[in-house]
């Protein structure tokens, strides 16, 4: 059964639904009501393109301020954060904003209700630090964690403070 995360500006809205493991996968609705899960590897992308257009570190941080709020439940707080951030995006710029700080947010929260990972949220970190900071390909760094231990993930975090 869909819940609906949030309705987004662009027509389009972000849901949990059943997916390969569980009911928690995270799809961006169109319009027309078809629904598409999205990649790590597409929206770190976009992300890094639009970051090039802004003072530095400003969509990582914005992210990091979602990150920081982010718990195992979708909060109202944390949708209006993320529609007060959008709103500090130059015009061609807040309808994407929107939509993929909306699914990474989701995409944490589904992190967190997943019953084995011990990683939770801060693979998404991960990925994003490494593509924002550490200037690595969004491909390689939405699969890096792919066949790691958590124990060398979580080695590789810490001294990064998350």
């Amino acid at each position: 059964m869909a819940t609906l995360i949030k309705p987004l500006r662009n027509n389009r809205s972000v849901i949990f639904d059943t997916g390969k493991f569980d009911n928690w996968c995270v799809y961006v609705v169109e319009s027309n009501g078809s629904k598409k899960a999205p990649f790590d590897e597409t929206y770190f992308n976009d992300l890094y393109s639009i970051a090039q257009k802004y003072p530095q570190d400003k969509v990582y941080n914005d992210f990091v301020s979602i990150y920081d709020n982010t718990t195992k439940s979708i909060d109202i707080a944390v949708l209006a954060l993320i529609d007060n951030i959008t709103d500090t995006y130059n015009e061609d710029d807040k309808v994407i904003i929107e939509q993929w700080f909306t699914v990474i947010y989701a995409g944490m929260v589904a992190e967190e209700n997943k019953q084995f990972a011990i990683l939770k949220k801060r693979v998404k970190r991960l990925g994003l630090h490494q593509v924002m900071k550490l200037g690595i390909a969004a491909k390689d760094a939405a699969k890096f964690s792919y066949g790691k231990k958590w124990r060398d993930l979580d080695a590789i975090m810490k001294p990064l403070g998350f």
